[in-house]
């Protein structure tokens, strides 16, 4: 009789039950390991990226890897910016250059494609001080140019596993070339693409190898539309081969007083101001700021927009708890906007470099004024220990003397 016939489970329900039990720890496992990933959310949230881009442009059969998805998340959406060429004030002749040089080619390919002199340029750099506008060149690019715009992050090209920054470097470049036209857009690229060094760690030098490697195929692909831009304040501290593919770089310096009077103007637009404000007189309140606003950069004019803003508001406070006190109710809004707000912030702040350099100065000062007393203080305490050791000298000269009487 066989163990079948006997009450005993066969061989093959044996294996069943085996197999069973393997699938369900299996399942259990994977749930498990699902549960511990850190990366979990990150993962999840880039395939509904993923999702969201090929249904804006219009690819619903986009396939991409794992490390795809996560550049994916650094994907801009033009219609999540507000910032247009129109929307930032003065630069008009760096505005016009961009437009020429990365819009056009985009929007109008058919005008570059005979010749080798109008193929457009694959790196672009914008540098200057800080605050002076280059990432919102970028934002308006993005905006305007129609192109996927992948903002490039250092922390998203990182990790903990060997290997994997490389396959992210070269996930970007694949992203890009699948979604073009597009622009791979590197902010403060000193700090990613900066000068090799002997000391550098293997693991970034090898990234930025790679980088340049990618970076090459795709200058030599004359019908790949990718471009790379790249915005910088320390232009001196880029590797030599990052300026090499960075044929055309443009300076976002200081604003004249013009450029002033115009990002001015712009910041200011819709805001409530006093009668004759802004006009084409050289004598009005919106010159006058421009003209006694020598050495700041346009985030340094919004930031004393805001802060003049705040004037208004701080008198209709004050004229409030006046009321209140003798038990009435203030009525009405905030007055206009005035030059003498503006003029009140200027005497009091300075401009952010301005600032800076005064601190810097002021600190040294009070470092020397330290370290002056602190001479006095050990110069008096060696002039009274000389002084202590020639009496303690003339004591015992005088002894000697005596014994030899």
């Amino acid at each position: 009789m066989s163990r079948a016939q006997g009450g005993q489970p066969s061989i093959f329900q044996e294996l069943f039950l085996v197999g069973c039990s393997a699938i369900l720890s299996m399942i259990v496992l994977n749930f498990g390991l699902k549960r511990m990933d850190p990366n979990r959310q990150n993962s999840k949230a880039a395939i509904e990226r993923k999702k969201e881009l090929a249904t804006r442009l219009g690819r619903p059969n986009l396939d991409t890897n794992v490390y795809e998805d996560v550049i994916a998340m650094d994907v801009a959406n033009p219609d999540h910016i507000d910032v247009t060429f129109n929307s930032i004030g003065g630069l008009e002749d760096t505005k016009q250059s961009l437009y020429e040089l990365v819009i056009l080619p985009l929007v109008r390919p058919e005008l570059f494609a005979r010749g080798k002199l109008l193929q457009p340029a694959k790196g672009v750099l914008l540098y200057g001080p800080p605050g002076t506008g280059k990432t919102l060149l970028a934002k308006a690019l993005a905006k305007e140019s129609g192109a996927c715009f992948i903002n490039v992050r250092s922390s998203t090209l990182q990790s903990k596993w060997f290997g994997d920054a490389q396959k992210l470097v070269s996930a970007v470049f694949t992203l890009a070339f699948k979604l073009q036209p597009s622009i791979i857009f590197i902010d403060e690229i000193d700090s990613f693409l900066g000068t090799r060094k002997s000391g550098e760690h293997e693991a970034t030098a090898t990234m930025k190898t790679e980088f340049m490697t990618l970076w090459d195929g795709f200058n030599t692909d004359d019908s790949a539309q990718v471009m790379v831009l790249g915005a910088t304040n320390r232009p001196w501290d880029v590797d030599e081969a990052i300026l090499r593919r960075l044929p055309r770089a443009f300076e976002v310096g200081l604003p004249n007083v013009e450029q002033r009077a115009q990002v001015l103007a712009v910041t200011l637009k819709g805001e409530n101001l006093d009668d004759g404000f802004i006009s084409q007189e050289r004598s009005c309140a919106l010159w006058m700021i421009a003209s006694e606003t020598e050495g700041f950069s346009g985030s340094d004019l919004r930031d004393l927009c805001k802060q003049a803003a705040y004037g208004p508001v701080r008198d209709f406070l004050k004229i409030e708890r006046e009321k209140a006190s003798i038990g009435q109710r203030a009525s009405g809004r905030p007055r206009a906007i005035s030059y003498a707000d503006f003029k009140a912030v200027l005497d009091t702040s300075p401009p952010s470099t301005e600032a800076a350099s005064l601190y810097q100065q002021h600190d040294f000062r009070r470092r020397a004024a330290r370290d002056v007393r602190n001479g006095e203080r050990v110069n008096t305490e060696m002039q009274d220990l000389l002084a202590q050791l020639m009496k303690a000298i003339a004591m015992q000269n005088s002894d000697a003397s005596d014994e030899l009487d």
